[in-house]
């Protein structure tokens, strides 16, 4: 298995995106991001690069919802 450091717990996940530790164990469990299991704790573990380019989709300006007047 890789370092740790290239993939990350469910609260770290969702302290990436901005979003709910449920709506990430959501995303792993609907197969829109892709979730791994630790082999000795079955932790969800979650790939850096792939939350990384999420993150920039999410915060991409064409995602982003105008401000209301």
């Amino acid at each position: 298995m890789p370092s740790t450091n290239e993939y990350l717990l469910v609260n770290e996940a969702a302290d990436l995106l901005g979003v709910s530790p449920n709506t990430i164990r959501k995303w792993g469990r609907d197969g829109k991001i892709a979730e791994y299991r630790h082999p000795v704790n079955n932790y969800r573990l979650f790939s850096r690069s792939e939350l990384e380019r999420i993150r920039k989709k999410l915060n991409s300006p064409s995602r982003r919802r105008p401000k209301p007047r």
